[in-house]
């Protein structure tokens, strides 16, 4: 009887695996890769932050040098109300309609970008919005009340661009009772 050899192995055509130093290299290029990605990513967030830091530096900018435009123009507006207001007799003349038309067109003009004044007579006196030039004393309004204003203030929002001057009733402590707060 003949006896039966097994196969012979067939030949391995793919090279060996070699786990030593061709392994550490490739770590070695990922870990290199996971460092450039994440040096990339930093690299892109910083350049986020600086453009929103530089956008915000403009805006502020831009608010700042339009509230020195607006205080500029303030003493404009006050001179026109002024010239309006020595005027005893509210006739129709050229002159008076002009000065009239100008002030209106100012007060729009400031208005429209966001430019308030308060008429303020018989309101409460806020330090943080008016500055007291004077006290007055009428019992019949108030304690703490304004009752005369010297120069209109104005606020953009919240911000005050400049206070009011203002007169404030100051009553003696007597006659707050009835009056007062």
């Amino acid at each position: 009887m003949k006896s039966k050899l097994p196969n012979p192995p067939a030949p391995n055509l793919a090279p060996p695996i070699v786990v030593g130093p061709v392994a550490t290299e490739s770590d070695a290029l990922l870990k290199d890769l996971a460092e450039q990605r994440e040096l990339h990513l930093r690299l892109a967030a910083d350049f986020e932050n600086f453009k929103r830091r530089s956008r915000q530096e403009s805006e502020v900018q831009a608010s700042a040098q339009k509230a020195a435009f607006i205080v500029e123009l303030l003493p404009v507006l006050d001179n026109l109300e002024r010239a309006l207001a020595s005027g005893a007799t509210r006739d129709a003349s050229p002159f008076h309609q002009g000065v009239e038309m100008t002030l209106k067109q100012l007060q729009q003009l400031l208005r429209q970008h966001g430019v308030e004044s308060e008429e303020l007579v018989g309101q409460p006196f806020n330090p943080h919005r008016h500055e007291a030039l004077a006290q007055g004393h009428d019992e019949a309004q108030p304690d703490h009340v304004i009752l005369a204003v010297s120069q209109r203030g104005y606020r953009r929002g919240e911000q005050v661009i400049r206070p009011a001057k203002v007169v404030v009733n100051d009553l003696p402590p007597a006659k707050q009772g009835h009056h007062g707060r």
